[in-house]
């Protein structure tokens, strides 16, 4: 059935919503994530990413409810020279950023049980992401400049979704007693950079029989310091999976493996 809407900026609205349904489990995967846009509306980025993960938080607690919440490589500044583990030291560049390490603060402190996965460069079938921008600017230029010095891994929505589900069902079996809750890293296996990214894409959609005017050599790598934004994106955006692993027994598929599949499911269209 058809569910309504709900305006995450009116927390009245959000705690209506939740009293009337008075579900078992919230599954929140709505944010604000326009990260350039979020420096000069910080309002509205704090009250979708910051007010509205703590007031499902405070909902949940009252109805005996948990929730699952997505966060961000964001949260870190991007300097460490490995992958981030979940207790490292948070230190957002940015209003996104910030506003989302608030947000896991908020529902942490809710009083609700609860699973945080922070994950990065998350493509899809469906919505805007990066694999779509390039796929359109590979039918319009001959050339093209990406930045090579950010890494990390592309994870699908759709892994995202499995996990959720696979662990969802696994605490419906075994109650609360036991089950494991808390702040996790959830992202595909391996890593890449947008430029190494961007040509996968294009290698892709050739071999799919695509014509595009851009080829894989005709990507550029480039250094952050050429393409300037209004936010700071983090150089190192790696995060260890290994607790998420170790304590559901997970394997996560490397990366190049959810982008494929969604890179067939756009190009099959």
């Amino acid at each position: 059935m058809d569910q309504p809407e709900c305006d995450l900026t009116e927390v009245s609205a959000i705690r209506e919503l939740v009293r009337s349904f008075k579900p078992d489990a919230i599954v929140n995967p709505a944010a604000y994530t326009a990260v350039d846009k979020a420096e000069s509306e910080q309002e509205l980025a704090h009250a979708i990413n910051t007010v509205a993960p703590g007031v499902l938080g405070e909902e949940a607690a009252k109805q005996g409810a948990w929730v699952v919440h997505y966060s961000t490589d964001y949260v870190f500044d991007g300097s460490k020279p490995g992958a981030y583990c979940e207790d490292d030291l948070t230190n957002p560049q940015s209003v996104y950023g910030r506003t989302k390490r608030a947000g896991e603060t908020a529902l942490q402190q809710s009083g609700a049980r609860h699973l945080i996965f922070r994950t990065s460069w998350v493509v899809g079938a469906h919505g805007g992401n990066f694999a779509k921008i390039i796929l359109r600017l590979a039918g319009e230029r001959e050339s093209l400049n990406v930045v090579a010095d950010q890494y990390g891994a592309p994870t699908s929505a759709a892994l995202l979704a499995d996990v959720t589900a696979q662990l969802v069902r696994q605490r419906q079996r075994e109650g609360d007693k036991n089950f494991p809750f808390g702040l996790y890293h959830l992202v595909a296996g391996g890593e890449t950079n947008w430029c190494d990214y961007a040509r996968f894409v294009v290698s892709e959609a050739q071999a799919a029989g695509k014509p595009l005017k851009l080829s894989p050599d005709s990507i550029r790598a480039i250094p952050s310091s050429e393409y300037p934004s209004p936010a700071k994106r983090p150089a190192n955006s790696r995060l260890d999976t290994s607790k998420l692993r170790g304590t559901f027994n997970l394997e996560l598929p490397g990366w190049q493996s959810g982008v494929r599949h969604i890179l067939q499911q756009i190009l099959g269209r």
